[in-house]
């Protein structure tokens, strides 16, 4: 199924983006331009990468994501902890 019409770009297409490590409708834009010409798509997109289409994501939110400390070392979100 479309998503973007503008430039026919697939549901597949931005599941394969996110799969690659895009999370985020802007980083989906960047890598098939879905999104970058009339908007009307964006909201689908954001929906695919809500239903768990970004692995990265959910990595995240299984281990927390990392955060440096003041002194430069790294840290882990206090909730992952």
């Amino acid at each position: 199924m479309y998503v973007c019409n503008c430039f026919g770009v697939t549901e597949d297409q931005v599941k394969r983006h996110a799969e690659d490590g895009a999370c985020t409708p802007r980083e989906i834009a960047s890598a098939c331009k879905a999104g970058t010409d009339c908007g009307s798509c964006v909201r689908r997109i954001q929906a695919l990468l809500g239903r768990g289409a970004c692995p990265r994501r959910e990595l995240l939110d299984r281990r927390g994501a990392a955060l440096p400390e003041q002194d430069g070392t790294p840290g882990i979100l206090p909730e992952a902890a």
